[in-house]
Formats: C-alpha cells, structure tokens, sequence
C-alpha cells in the first residue's frame, strides 16, 4: 500500500483519507467553518485552497475537476458561484486555521478552519470637498470675470454673517 507524501494516513486507507478530505471540504464549503482535529485541519487546508483556486478559474475543466473530489452538485455551485467571486482578487491563503483546547473525550487536539473573509477592495480617495471660504472666494473671482452664470451666489457658500446681514436689511425694510 503506498504511503501518501504528506504525513501519516488519517484512516485505514488512502481511499478511505480521500474520502475523509472530500468530505470534510464538502462541509467547509457549505457551512464556511467546521470544527475538527488539528492534523484533519491541517491536511485539508491544501486540498481546500486547490478547489477554489480551481473555482476561480471557472470553467468547465475546472468545474468537472471540482466535482470529482466533492460529490455534492449544490456545494460545487456554491463554491464557483458564491465562493470564489469572494476571493478573485486574493492571491491565495483562502483559509485560516484556529486552535482550541483538546476535545473532551479523548484530549485530542481541536482547531477551527474556515474561510477568511474577502480582501475589501480600497475605494478611490475622494477629491477634498471646498470648504465654504474657498467656494465664496471661486464665486467672488466667477463674477469679478464677468460670468452670467456666477451672478447668483450659491447658498451654501454664503457664510453665516451675510445672512445675518441680509435678514437684519430685510427687516430694516419692511
């Protein structure tokens, strides 16, 4: 029987292992984070990282490749569909492992693996908003030009004293 290159067998059998890997990434990719051994854990993540990547990709190759180690048509759509878009723009590293305490029957040593969340893309700095006293002073030089349109000052550029002011003439008036 031949040895596998990673490791001890985590079963009987090399079937038997891929069957457990299969499995197991059949859950990480339907629930997002299971809860397993540290050494399943750490022997699933490659297989894991290899699916998505295969999923980024996304055709037809890749979909049947998908399929051949996890038997479940839903998760393979949700692995291309809903998945990997998550991580199109993340070079790898899709999973993260986090150890817990030991199990409580048999003190095995427990870890969480699940998929990290997507890289957030960072938005285009915005322009610097004028503040009030350059809007007025754009406007002032506007109509020292001669602009037709610059003749009516903006609200929002009118500083609070000119209201004052204008409110205190209306006043004076009637």
């Amino acid at each position: 029987m031949p040895t596998p290159t990673r490791g001890p067998r985590l079963g009987g059998s090399p079937a038997h292992e891929r069957l457990m890997l299969a499995n197991l990434a059949t859950s990480l990719f339907k629930h997002g984070r299971i809860t397993t051994t540290e050494t399943k854990a750490k022997r699933l993540r490659p297989l894991a990282e290899q699916l998505i990547t295969k999923a980024k990709r996304g055709d037809l190759h890749a979909r049947r490749q998908a399929l051949s180690v996890v038997r479940d048509k839903d998760v393979v759509f949700q692995l291309f569909d809903q998945i990997a878009p998550r991580f199109s723009n993340r070079p790898g590293g899709y999973t993260r492992i986090v150890k817990t305490g030991p199990r409580k029957g048999d003190a095995a040593p427990m870890a969480i693996i699940e998929l990290v969340e997507e890289l957030e893309v960072a938005a285009a700095p915005k322009a610097p908003r004028k503040t009030a006293r350059k809007a007025a002073k754009a406007d002032s030089i506007a109509v020292l030009a001669g602009d037709d349109d610059a003749d009516e000052t903006p609200v929002a550029a009118k500083s609070a004293d000119e209201g004052d002011a204008e409110a205190k003439d209306e006043e004076t008036k009637a």
